[in-house]
């Protein structure tokens, strides 16, 4: 479990209702929540973008003349300002076909000591009117301030008639759509340095979700009997670690369940890179997890692009979506890619849980021969013990603990050589 995210309008919107078809099934399932990705991660596709400064190399977007500097004051550090050389790109307008309210960035860079990058985003109103820019990170992965490395941070305080942002959501204004958007990568390196900030993938999942308090179960989608063999990871066994990390336990469900999912890959961080770690703590690479996507501004592990971001330093592509039903979900353990999920739900909603939560990441691994889903769920219903982490819950109610409460969000983390499934006509991945 994780602390409650000031998420103002995760159910928000009216039906849409059509029918389409699910990757590899005959099954046809209500489309009631529009959703669209849409990525950029080629030579291709950054080319056609505006660059001001930036540049493109190996089909990665990085730093090339500088257009300006920057003096910023780290909100987390010591109160002094550093210059920080910049360049930026700006993608294409994105007309999703449908007034967004939601818009959640994910991206996959490296950001060498000395060096960051700030992704943000507009778009075009309902109304016909330009937004500004609305900062949806500030991303670094390492955290040597003493090398010019920033607290990665989210940006409170942004709202205006047109939206504001929720962590790591844009959340459109009561009564506001968007019906277009950008994004900007702006890439930071200390003044007079040759560091190289680089970002392999940038994108973002707009939406519009139904208002859903219940959903009917999903047809089954050919996973039945599957399960992957993803590790095991307590976050309960974390209790009072690094409290200027958040101090382990329950505010470390994200974390875990990334962590689960690097291991499953065998892309965990290594015995030096946990050195720092006490040698107490039998999985060291959750602490590493935590310390590596911590949101300064939040206050907390569980920032979800921070998670996928984390997951591309390790070599991996990951990003932020949502999926509208279990059916979609099984098409990932068919290709071989678990998802780590985000539920909500009371005490008793969720059989067998043993516990509510107002916000919790669990790793879907697989599914039962009825379609029942086979998780990871770090919270080891409130036991710190690595064995009781793999549980199976109701198809029905593990539905509608994540799809009416976070509009079934999703991290997708694969190798680059492993493809994702076929998309449907509005492409959610």
């Amino acid at each position: 479990m994780t602390a409650t995210r000031p998420l103002a309008a995760l159910i928000t919107g009216v039906v849409v209702l059509s029918l389409t078809a699910v990757p590899g099934e005959a099954a046809k399932v209500p489309l009631t929540s529009d959703i669209s990705y849409r990525a950029w991660s080629s030579t291709a596709d950054f080319l056609a973008g505006d660059h001001q400064g930036t540049t493109v190399t190996d089909g990665s977007l990085t730093f090339g003349t500088a257009t300006g500097t920057t003096a910023y004051v780290d909100p987390f550090g010591d109160g002094s300002a550093k210059s920080y050389d910049r360049t930026s790109w700006t993608s294409p307008e994105v007309r999703p076909g449908f007034g967004l309210t939601e818009l959640i960035a994910s991206w996959n860079a490296t950001t060498p000591p000395g060096t960051w990058a700030e992704v943000s985003m507009a778009g075009r109103t309902d109304l016909g009117t330009t937004t500004k820019w609305y900062v949806l990170g500030r991303w670094s992965s390492g955290d040597d301030t003493a090398a010019g490395d920033i607290h990665r941070t989210s940006v409170p305080s942004q709202g205006d008639t047109n939206g504001s942002v929720a962590v790591d959501t844009f959340v459109a204004a009561t009564g506001r759509t968007l019906n277009s958007w950008q994004l900007k990568v702006t890439l930071y390196r200390l003044s007079g340095t040759s560091a190289t900030p680089t970002v392999r993938s940038v994108g973002a999942m707009a939406s519009h979700l139904a208002e859903q308090k219940k959903v009917p179960v999903s047809p089954l989608g050919g996973a039945q009997g599957t399960v992957l063999d993803v590790p095991t990871y307590s976050q309960e066994t974390h209790i009072g670690h690094y409290p200027q990390w958040d101090g382990g336990g329950e505010a470390w469900c994200s974390a875990t369940s990334t962590a689960m999912v690097l291991d499953y890959y065998g892309a965990g961080p290594t015995a030096a890179e946990t050195a720092w770690v006490d040698p107490a703590d039998a999985d060291p690479q959750v602490d590493h997890a935590a310390r590596s996507v911590f949101d300064y501004a939040y206050d907390g592990a569980g920032n979800w692009p921070f998670n996928t971001a984390y997951a591309g330093t390790r070599g991996l592509d990951a990003f932020v979506t949502r999926l509208r039903s279990l059916t979609e979900a099984e098409q990932f353990i068919k290709a071989g890619i678990p998802l780590v999920a985000s539920l909500s739900f009371k005490k008793g909603d969720l059989p067998g849980a043993g516990y509510g939560t107002n916000g919790h990441l669990m790793v879907i691994v697989g599914f039962a021969p009825n379609g029942d889903v086979v998780v990871n769920d770090p919270a080891s219903h409130l036991i710190p013990s690595n064995d009781q982490v793999r549980t199976t819950y109701d198809r029905e109610a593990f539905e509608n603990a994540w799809v009416p409460h976070s509009g079934g969000l999703v991290y997708v983390i694969h190798p680059a050589g492993t493809p994702l499934p076929a998309t449907v006509a509005q492409s959610n991945w």
